[in-house]
């Protein structure tokens, strides 16, 4: 069975070679907004079923390209940080980082992650290449995590220095526990990998259950 990571996330790669797993990247782009009425789990878990959903067909055009077909095994995860009920995204501009981390300096908040696994196909022969991609890909399985991160009190000029770095930029909530962002966080309370991106315990029993094994050489 192929894996799919559907997913640019350096950090998510560089998980996924920890775990001794073998992949390739495929990538698809959705509307991933999160609605302030909407609640925060459900978010997460509707964005990450939605990117392996896209990704799924992407692969199936691609194996219509091919005689015979293997199963594959998509996966997609999001990441959402949330302070007193309000979803944090990745900020647009420096001083919005910094207005994030002000916001979070001192105080606890929590971080979601979802990741999604999604089967597709099985072999195939020229005869059924062609059918809907929606029939051929099978029911997701999706799985959330919540953390909780406390802040210690952060002075301006260490903001400053941060955000200068640039590491908050593409990262939600404006910052990255396993970078320099480490510096920032008091204590956690929970799975530090689903700070990071991916949690790493319940996603290898999850492979394991769809046939991938990450202890099994």
């Amino acid at each position: 069975m192929e894996l799919i990571l559907g997913s640019q996330s350096p950090r998510r790669r560089e998980l996924l070679e920890r775990m001794g797993l073998e992949f390739r990247v495929l990538t698809a782009e959705i509307d991933e907004t999160k609605y302030e009425t909407e609640d925060p789990e459900d978010s997460v878990r509707r964005i990450c079923r939605a990117k392996a959903k896209a990704v799924a067909e992407r692969l199936l055009e691609e194996n219509c390209q091919l005689s015979t077909v293997d199963c594959q095994l998509v996966l997609a995860s999001d990441t959402i940080v949330v302070l007193d009920g309000k979803i944090l995204g990745k900020p647009h501009s420096t001083e919005e980082a910094k207005a994030m981390l002000r916001a979070l300096s001192g105080r606890e908040h929590q971080v979601f992650t979802a990741f999604t696994l999604l089967p597709v196909g099985g072999t195939q022969d020229a005869k059924d290449k062609t059918q809907n991609a929606a029939e051929k890909a099978q029911a997701p399985f999706t799985h959330c995590e919540k953390t909780r991160v406390k802040f210690r009190e952060l002075t301006e000029a260490e903001i400053d220095a941060y955000v200068a770095t640039g590491e908050p930029m593409d990262k939600a909530g404006a910052y990255g526990i396993q970078g320099r962002g480490a510096m920032l966080v008091e204590a956690i309370h929970g799975d530090y990998f689903t700070v990071m991106g991916l949690p790493v315990c319940a996603l290898a029993q999850a492979l394991k259950r769809c046939g991938i094994d990450p202890l099994t050489p």
